[in-house]
């Protein structure tokens, strides 16, 4: 391809240039070919969430029932694990480490309750300063047990209260 520019040099002549293309060519197909493989492996590498429990800043009717509910709290000593009807139990770590084998068993118990055998959803929550591996972890022992529909949520939102 030729670029023509009239008068571009000394004594009125035009100055011809020839662009070669193809490497840009090239170089765009490249990108969009990365762009789409990235966009599909990022679908690939992600645990749904979905917004639980009652928001502070909400205003929500509480319903005369409300139902009965399951939550899940990390905390830097810990699991929680509770229901809105009182029954709370707590998890403790194993030295350094958090007892995910104890925490998988305990969710088991309450997912063999005929109240959850139906039911996939979950709240968790974590305090501050504990890793995001724990967090993933805790949502992989409620997953194994049936609790697919899990709700990442701030620990004052939590339909249960571990800690006053």
């Amino acid at each position: 391809m030729g670029v023509s520019v009239p008068g571009g040099g000394g004594g009125g002549r035009s100055v011809d240039v020839d662009l070669n293309l193809v490497p840009f060519i090239d170089l765009m197909s490249c990108l969009v070919a990365f762009l789409l493989i990235t966009a599909a492996w990022t679908n690939l590498a992600q645990i749904k969430t979905e917004p639980k429990g009652l928001g502070k800043d909400t205003e929500q009717a509480i319903p005369p029932d409300p139902p009965i509910n399951i939550s899940v709290l990390v905390a830097q000593d810990s699991h929680w694990i509770g229901l809105t009807t009182g029954d709370r139990r707590q998890v403790k770590k194993n030295g350094d480490d958090y007892d995910f084998s104890s925490l998988e068993a305990l969710i088991g118990e309450y997912k063999a309750n005929a109240i959850f055998a139906d039911r996939k959803d979950i709240e968790v929550a974590a305090e501050d300063g504990v890793t995001y591996q724990t967090i993933i972890s805790t949502m992989d022992a409620a997953i194994a047990k049936g609790f697919s529909d899990i709700g990442f949520v701030d620990p004052n939102s939590l339909s249960v209260r571990f800690k006053q």
